[in-house]
């Protein structure tokens, strides 16, 4: 940090396995991924290409190696994942990973249905190759999953071998674990709370609101992703009390 300050709550550092902010690129150019990066680097932990653009991004070697260059991984969003399964091209999915050099995968569900186990499969053959982060939650808004049933889901992904379960949440955070304000279906998060570790889910929260709420209810070491390149800095200084969202959260009572 630049200067001292006291009663500042203590981040994991990096490499982090709880606290991670995941980051959705949805079509910087190389030249704005190396400005994001030149400044946030230090508080980027993964950084997904969002949905199917790694389809349709020019220069993708180059733009991967540029993060690589900072030491964050890299994975393709669920739907490229779904959108090759869906045309029954499991292994090329696989190749494309290999040949990209990347070795973070994401296994969702959100856009079509596959059967539970069988999606478990895919989880299981995939931590072969490289860490599986397995998405939770329909992009349906109408589709509305159970809290019970969104506990049984996580914990099977989680013993077959996903490393994180992604709490879905879309790029606008207006499904899922949200109503379609935005607001958060808080019954949903605490019931999975008490059955899910906190440091294995990764809550997609892209509105300012969405990640005060978890920081207050988690702390700042919250897993949290979907976040915008350009509010990275802001999400930082909001998950150290240094926003006016948060700043009588980690002050002494006295002080506050």
């Amino acid at each position: 940090m630049n200067f001292n300050l006291s009663q500042i709550p203590e981040r994991v550092a990096k490499p982090r396995k709880s606290g991670i902010t995941m980051v959705m690129d949805k079509g910087l150019s190389i030249e704005e991924a190396k400005n994001f990066l030149s400044v946030a680097h230090p508080h980027v932990d993964i950084v997904k290409f969002g949905f199917g653009t790694s389809f349709v991004t020019p220069n993708l070697r180059e733009k991967i190696a540029v993060y690589k260059s900072f030491g964050i991984p890299v994975y393709f969003g669920g739907t490229l994942f779904e959108a090759f399964l869906i045309r029954n091209q499991f292994e090329d999915f696989i190749a494309v990973c290999k040949d990209f050099e990347v070795d973070y995968m994401e296994v969702s569900d959100g856009s079509i249905t596959i059967p539970h186990a069988e999606k478990c499969g895919y989880i299981e053959k995939l931590t072969k190759h490289g860490t599986v982060l397995s998405e939770v939650g329909s992009k349906d808004a109408a589709h509305i999953i159970p809290p019970y049933k969104w506990i049984e889901l996580m914990r099977a992904e989680l013993e077959a071998g996903s490393t994180y379960v992604i709490a879905e949440a879309r790029e606008a955070g207006n499904v899922g674990i949200y109503r379609g304000s935005g607001e958060v279906r808080e019954g949903l998060v605490q019931e999975i709370l008490t059955q899910i570790p906190e440091e294995k889910i990764i809550w997609e929260a892209p509105q300012k609101a969405q990640q005060l709420y978890f920081i207050e209810l988690i702390g700042c070491n919250v897993n949290l992703g979907n976040i915008a390149p350009s509010e990275m800095i802001s999400l930082e200084a909001m998950r150290l009390g240094l926003r006016g969202d948060t700043f009588h959260l980690f002050l002494n009572k006295e002080m506050a």
